[in-house]
This record gives C-alpha cells, sequence and structure tokens, in this order.
C-alpha cells in the first residue's frame, strides 16, 4: 500500500504541473465554455498531451505505450484536476480506449490503440441510462442476427460523445435490466447507420451528449466482453476520476485558505475568527483522509489486489464527500462573491458537485462496499 509518490511519479507530477500552468490555466476552459466552442476543448493541446506520452499511460509498447499504471496516470488526472481541463481524458483514455486495451480482442487493440496513443482517435463509453448511476440498469438491446449484432436503445451522459470517433457501448445480450449477466461491450462507429448524437451541456464545463442507438449493425468481431470487463473498467476509470477530483479539491481548498488570510471584516482578516479556523482544520483533515484512500486504490488496482473492488469503492466514497464538503464550504467562506460566475470558486464547486456523483456518489459504493463485505 503505496501511500506517496515514487521517484518517477514526483517527476511525471512536476511536468504535468509546469505543462498545464503553461498552457491550461482555469480561464481557458471558461473562454471556451464562454464562446460555445463546438469541441469544448483544445485538440492541438490534446495532441501535446499525446506527445508527452500521457494517452499511452496504460498502453502497452507495441501500441504506442509506455505499459506504466493507472497510479501513474492518477498524477497526471489530479493535477488536471487542478486546472479543471476539459481534455477527455476521462472518457476516452480511461473508459473508451481501455475497454479495449483490457479485452481479449487483439485485432482491435491493433487497430485503434496506437490512433489513441498519438491523438488521432477520441473514443466514448456509453453506458448510462438511468438518472443515477447504476452500471447494471440497462435496457439497449443488441440482438444476435447470423454473424452480426443490431443494437437498439439511448444512452445519457456519453462524455465527449459529440467528438468521438469510435463509441464503446454497452447493451445487453440477455437477461433483464438490473441484472449484471446478460450484458456484452461493442465497439461502433459514430458515424454508423442507426447513431444519432444530441450533445448536451453539462454544469461543470464537460463535455456529453445523448446517443440513441436505431437498429445499428455491429459485427460480432466488434464486440469486447461481459460484465466482467465492464467492472474492470469501471473500477480503473472510478479511481482516476477521484484522484482528478482531489486535484480540483486541493485547489479550492488552497484557494479558499489565501481567501482568509486576505479578506479583511471589521478591520480583521476572517482567518482569525475561530469559527472559520476550525472549519478549515476539518476541510484539511478531510482531504488528506480522502487523497491516502486514493493513493491506496491505485495502489490497490494495479497491484490487482484481492481487495481492489473494496478500495476503488472506499475511495469514491470519501472523494464525493470530501467533495460535497469542500465545495460547500468554499462558497460559503468566499460569501456572496463566490456564487457570481466572475469568481472562479463556483467552478471548482461545479466540478467538485459533478465529481462527486459521476461513476456513483458515496452512498452507491459504501452499498457496493458493504455488498463485496458480504453484507
Amino acid at each position: 500500500m503505496a501511500l506517496t509518490l515514487s521517484e518517477e511519479q514526483l517527476l511525471l507530477r512536476e511536468t504535468a504541473q509546469t505543462f498545464l500552468a503553461d498552457n491550461s490555466p482555469v480561464s481557458r476552459m471558461r473562454e471556451l465554455r464562454d464562446a460555445n466552442d463546438g469541441t469544448g476543448f483544445t485538440r492541438a493541446l490534446w495532441k501535446e498531451m499525446a506527445d508527452l506520452g500521457w494517452l499511452g499511460i496504460l498502453l502497452a509498447e507495441e501500441h504506442g505505450g509506455s505499459e506504466m499504471g493507472v497510479a501513474e496516470l492518477g498524477v497526471v488526472m489530479l493535477e488536471c484536476g487542478r486546472v479543471l481541463a476539459p481534455e477527455p481524458l476521462l472518457s476516452t483514455v480511461l473508459l473508451g480506449s481501455n475497454a479495449i486495451r483490457l479485452s481479449e480482442n487483439e485485432a482491435l487493440q491493433k487497430d485503434v490503440l496506437p490512433a489513441v496513443a498519438e491523438g488521432d482517435r477520441l473514443i466514448a463509453f456509453a453506458l448510462e441510462e438511468a438518472r443515477r448511476f447504476n452500471p447494471y440498469a440497462i435496457e439497449t438491446t443488441a440482438e444476435s442476427k447470423g454473424g452480426a449484432y443490431a443494437i437498439n436503445g439511448s444512452k445519457r451522459y456519453v462524455l465527449d460523445g459529440h467528438v468521438a470517433d469510435q463509441i464503446v457501448v454497452v447493451a445487453r445480450t440477455g437477461g433483464a435490466s438490473g441484472e449484471r449477466e446478460g450484458l456484452a461491450l461493442f465497439l461502433v462507429d459514430a458515424n454508423a447507420s442507426g447513431v444519432s448524437i444530441q450533445r448536451t451541456h453539462m454544469i461543470d464545463g464537460r463535455n456529453a451528449a445523448h446517443v440513441e442507438f436505431s437498429d445499428v449493425e455491429v459485427g460480432a468481431d466488434r464486440m469486447l466482453g461481459d460484465a466482467d470487463l465492464l467492472d474492470r473498467v469501471l473500477d480503473q476509470a472510478t479511481v482516476a476520476l477521484a484522484a482528478e477530483a482531489i486535484g480540483t479539491a486541493e485547489e479550492a481548498f488552497e484557494r479558499t485558505l489565501t481567501y482568509l488570510k486576505e479578506r479583511e471584516q471589521f478591520g480583521v482578516k476572517i482567518g482569525t475568527f475561530q469559527a472559520l479556523r476550525h472549519r478549515a482544520a476539518e476541510m484539511f483533515s478531510e482531504l488528506e483522509f480522502a487523497r491516502s484512500t486514493v493513493l491506496d486504490a491505485l495502489s490497490a488496482v494495479d497491484e490487482d489486489r484481492a481487495d481492489a473492488k473494496q478500495a476503488v469503492s472506499a475511495a469514491k466514497a470519501q472523494v464525493s464527500k470530501t467533495a460535497r464538503l469542500i465545495g460547500a464550504e468554499a462558497i460559503q467562506m468566499h460569501g456572496g462573491t463566490g456564487m457570481t460566475d466572475e469568481e472562479e470558486i463556483g467552478l471548482f464547486f461545479k466540478r467538485l458537485k459533478a465529481a462527486e456523483i459521476t461513476l456513483g456518489d458515496d452512498t452507491y459504493h459504501l452499498r457496493r462496499f458493504a455488498s463485496l463485505q458480504g453484507y
């Protein structure tokens, strides 16, 4: 259980900090949002991330990657969280292409993954259908027709679905909604006949889409795996998202501390008020605990520990709780200005609120943790 960064990870963090400070201030995300940019991120910056090797951190060398681990990608995600970077690392690297990487479909790996590593292909992940996260509540069907499948259904909150070249779709080949058995993952071309994509604007600055599938034909050779694969993909994406949220929470906390030290009321710094100091201490304690659980979960996933699933859910539950606390306290301590769009702390509050519920909130993961423990 590594609760500190290795020398290699520290160097990676330093590189990420420098690159993002120079190229991706929080103001960039705001500018893209306000301009209603058609892409929602910067493709040139995405290519630079590819040149730095970030997009291939998880990939094998034969696919253009560096064969590092989720922990290394988590380091990058944390720094991206500090600047609210809108690039599709979560959707393409941790969800879409990772489903292909973790599958046993070598033909698709050879075809898709090198292009992902180069920054030339975006892969979305179409899973959610319910209003609350429930990965097995799938009604989208994949009906076998000879050597192919016909996919019908609709997906919501497909991250970066509006710019995806291909989409990994979770569909049901059998069973009923809510059942784990009968699920399968397929790779579908975004421009395939019967695919309809409508972009949605998310409150936290991320990009997403609603995607409809109407008799979309996909060959059996495009099947990636079953519910076991789905679970592995979601665990790795969840812990990396938790790492990103830690970065966002750290930045929000540090900005709030600065505000407490500078803002005066009745002729004194508000940071001297005992009540605010106690609240800041609670924020610090919760953040440190959350960071430790994330580092443990990253190690558990990379080491394929027996308790990896429990560690992931423990980390996400704690991070969701911490995100809710720090987001709310940051806004409260900034007072009325914290609610204005001109003050950047509000952008952090929105990203933390989205991180809290994305891929399952604390209630979902506490229940999952208990279930994995046999309760």
